[in-house]
């Protein structure tokens, strides 16, 4: 049975290396699945042409498309030579998130595989990027490729939020388990655990003279580990296999993902929109910059798209 059926391939037009189409031809090596390129283009130029009428403009549209579609046919030449069935999807819109998140609305993609670009701090503060939008508005998962290979036998992480009793996060940490695991019997890979929890908050062991950080940070520590554990247990991972360490996700999960030389971070994220975002980004926005795997990013199950029509 195949993890993925439908994927949406993000192509990149200002860069000669495609690393979504690479990876999208390897996922259907590994496991069938329709594919389909997609690319969406927009010229400003074009809608202040107002000499020219309506239809005037839709035809040079459509001439800007029918180029773009001409440009990937040769990337996709060598993996249809190959035996690769790729579907061409080339629209006008001058979002590329939205015209994104719009194709897998409409089409039912149940993944969109996009390359990755390093964002400026301060940038990605200030602008959103195109990825950051598509991590929090689409409804399906994301899977965003770095350099790093898919080797057979390596190891894949699903990072969890064991310690919280919130019901969203513990069904959520069940679905990217789940996920994880699939993946990682695609590739004949390792699943790993990692769970990051919080040391001792600094601002309470000097304003509390009482308080005890070290049997804070050995009580935080056991209650994450004895969480892990279960969860462990109940998905059939080893003990060996989790890791519960004490800093910050966007610290302890890229560290972990060089440790062990992991192929996939597979992250739940709930896709939080809005002044919070703008100013402090997600958990997984922040890590996803400092991995140098590919990030497999997945919603919960009850996820509505602020993009999609009532």
């Amino acid at each position: 049975m195949s993890v993925f059926n439908n994927v949406l391939v993000v192509l990149d037009p200002t860069s000669e290396q495609q690393k979504a189409l690479n990876r999208a031809v390897q996922l259907a090596r590994l496991q069938h699945c329709k594919l389909t390129a997609f690319v969406s283009v927009y010229d400003f130029s074009y809608e202040m042409t107002t000499m020219l009428s309506g239809e005037e403009r839709e035809s040079m549209r459509q001439a800007v498309i029918k180029d773009r579609e001409l440009w990937l046919s040769d990337y996709l030449a060598a993996p249809r030579a190959g035996g690769i069935n790729i579907d061409v999807k080339v629209v006008w819109h001058n979002r590329p998130f939205e015209a994104v998140v719009q194709a897998v609305l409409e089409d039912g993609y149940d993944l969109v595989i996009k390359g990755t670009h390093d964002h400026d701090v301060l940038k990605s503060m200030i602008f959103t990027p195109t990825d950051w939008h598509i991590l929090r508005k689409c409804p399906c998962p994301v899977l965003l490729v770095k350099d790093h290979d898919w080797p057979q036998g390596g190891n894949i992480i699903a990072a969890v939020n064991a310690g919280s009793q919130q019901e969203h996060h513990q069904a959520l940490n069940l679905s990217v388990i789940a996920k994880a695991q699939q993946m990682a019997a695609m590739l004949n890979a390792d699943t790993h655990l990692v769970n990051a929890y919080p040391g001792t908050p600094v601002n309470i062991a000097i304003e509390i003279p009482e308080f005890n950080p070290q049997e804070y940070n050995s009580t935080m520590k056991a209650h994450h580990a004895e969480a892990i554990s279960a969860l462990a247990e109940k998905c059939r991972i080893a003990a060996s296999h989790c890791h519960v360490n004490e800093g910050m996700p966007e610290d302890v999960l890229p560290q972990l993902a060089s440790e062990l030389d992991a192929e996939i971070m597979v992250i739940g994220t709930i896709g939080r929109t809005g002044l919070s975002a703008a100013i402090i980004g997600n958990t997984a926005e922040h890590v996803i910059d400092r991995l140098d795997c590919d990030v497999l990013a997945i919603k919960p199950d009850n996820f509505v798209s602020p993009m999609q029509k009532s």
